[in-house]
């Protein structure tokens, strides 16, 4: 058995050695460890920290010459200082030998460093000139040059740093704008999604060199029995679970991007001012005119620590204004893509008996859905809140009595009841709405790792399809069917930055800041 694994081994190294010499040179540094052509790389700099007038600035050089750099420009005339070790010293011009500013000097030496390369940092003020001034004197230096956008993230990832879902997880955990946000982006920066991922690849290669160690050698009797029967149980475990990965209701993409709230209703129920309400300022125009509202209007909220596009749309109703009829058609197209939907409904316009009440919102619902969504009895709760606006308008005894039966009716999703103008009820709707959103999203924290990225899906939906592949016919042709397990394992290598193309590269890293 031993033998027929190392002999499918060699098979599949043979075939994957080809593969990578017909890649460039900075492709086959991730499976061969730092690449030689790294270490004659151009010298980069830039500055790391935030733009603006700020206490401390970052500003950061990579490569080569980062040596020459230390030296020429805090004058050091024979060793350099301790690795990793904070030294106060004057910064001069090499060129004038003017002094530039006096701030805090580190020494990253290679390979341990962010990049892999020798790297130097200039902890300097954060003065526009005193920045200016230090960047300008950097490009001084023979061999230096700025940064491109990523630059710095990227030779991380080439000297085999970051694999490349560590590299997505830093992009977002540098834009993450809320906690469940920083926490996704997080956990994935720590690795344990690029994991999960090797882990498949690893069973994958082993699924590979047990079919082409059949191929050739089978007829040689060197083969024991049973080798294509643990790879048929490999392969159907392995694609039962990269299924149930994918059945994840996009969670971590929705977490990622926002979930999409979307406000609907009829005209003058209120939605704008809920709009206004929620990010407490004057977002939408708000007037006692039916139908102000014409386009949609966006803006971005963090509901208890997750990520809302919420979305004011044009009333829903026929109109004979062309204009007014463009806005509806949107809002309509906003229903359709929306994660969760706020059906606004004036409450005043209510009938006073629950049952008719009840029934009223329900033929509201549905003219607000568009008609492939329309649910036969139930709508569900995870797409829609019923949002009764304008209760100041009602009586005490009838605002209580339309908040205690209409929670109880099955045929409703949940029940809010708020006063846009008093902003009583608003404080409950919100808990409700943060439930909602939460139970979108899921925990960042708690499971497996999710799915953040579409290229993922995408790479992993193919994945799939090959493993088909494999089962499709192992019984009938083991080439085509070990092909199957070959093209599964480059979908997975895509992911990870195993196997790949340059636009995939650049797709990824254009989104990275100078500096970073």
């Amino acid at each position: 058995m031993q033998s027929s694994i190392r002999l499918g081994l060699w098979r599949a190294a043979v075939h994957s050695l080809k593969i990578r010499r017909s890649l460039p040179c900075r492709f086959r540094t991730i499976h061969d460890g730092p690449s030689v052509g790294l270490a004659d790389a151009e010298s980069i700099f830039a500055l790391s920290s935030g733009h603006g007038r700020c206490g401390v600035a970052l500003v950061r050089a990579s490569g080569p010459a980062s040596s020459a750099v230390l030296r020429s420009m805090v004058g050091l005339t024979s060793s350099l200082p301790p690795p990793r070790t904070a030294l106060l010293r004057s910064i001069t011009d090499p060129q004038s030998k003017e002094v530039l500013d006096r701030g805090l000097v580190l020494w990253f030496p290679a390979p341990h460093s962010f990049t892999g390369e020798d790297c130097v940092e200039f902890h300097i003020h954060g003065g526009p000139a005193v920045i200016s001034a230090v960047l300008q004197a950097l490009g001084s230096v023979p061999g230096m040059r700025p940064a491109e956008a990523g630059e710095f993230t990227r030779r991380a990832f080439q000297a085999g740093k970051l694999g490349l879902t560590e590299v997505e997880g830093l992009a977002d955990l540098i834009h993450a704008e809320t906690e469940a946000q920083r926490r996704q982006a997080l956990r994935q920066m720590s690795g344990e999604l690029g994991r999960l991922y090797q882990d498949w690849t690893h069973r994958l290669k082993v699924c590979l060199a047990h079919v082409e160690a059949f191929i050739d050698f089978s007829e040689d009797e060197l083969i024991e029995d049973g080798v294509l029967d643990q790879v048929d149980r490999l392969v159907s475990n392995l694609q039962a679970e990269i299924e149930r990965h994918l059945k994840d209701e996009r969670r971590g993409e929705r977490l990622r991007s926002g979930v999409q709230v979307v406000i609907a209703g009829a005209t003058n129920a209120g939605k704008s001012s809920l709009l206004n309400t929620l990010c407490q300022r004057p977002a939408a125009i708000v007037s006692p005119i039916a139908g102000t509202t014409r386009d949609v209007v966006e803006t971005a909220l963090d509901i208890g620590g997750f990520p809302v596009l919420l979305s004011d749309t044009a009333g829903l109703r026929d109109s004979p204004d062309l204009v007014e009829r463009e806005g509806v058609r949107r809002a309509r197209e906003r229903v359709e893509q929306a994660d969760l939907t706020l059906v606004v409904v004036d409450c005043s316009h209510l009938p006073t008996d629950v049952q008719e009440a009840a029934a009223f919102l329900q033929g509201h619902l549905r003219s607000v859905l568009p008609p492939q969504e329309q649910p036969e009895t139930v709508f569900p709760a995870e797409r829609f809140l019923l949002v009764l606006n304008k209760t100041d308008l009602l009586p005490q005894e009838q605002k209580q009595k339309l908040d205690v039966n209409l929670r109880r009716f099955s045929g409703l999703p949940p029940v809010c009841l708020i006063s846009c103008q008093t902003t009583d009820g608003l404080h409950d709707f919100l808990a409700v709405l943060h439930s909602s959103v939460k139970n979108l999203c899921g925990d960042p924290l708690a499971g497996a790792p999710t799915l953040t990225q579409a290229r993922h899906r995408a790479h992993l939906q193919q994945c799939v399809v090959a493993l088909a592949q494999y089962q499709r016919y192992r019984d009938i042709d083991l080439a085509l069917a070990a092909e199957g397990v070959r093209l599964a394992l480059t979908c997975l290598g895509r992911i990870t930055g195993r196997v790949g193309a340059e636009e995939i590269l650049d797709i990824i890293f254009k989104d990275f800041c100078i500096g970073k």
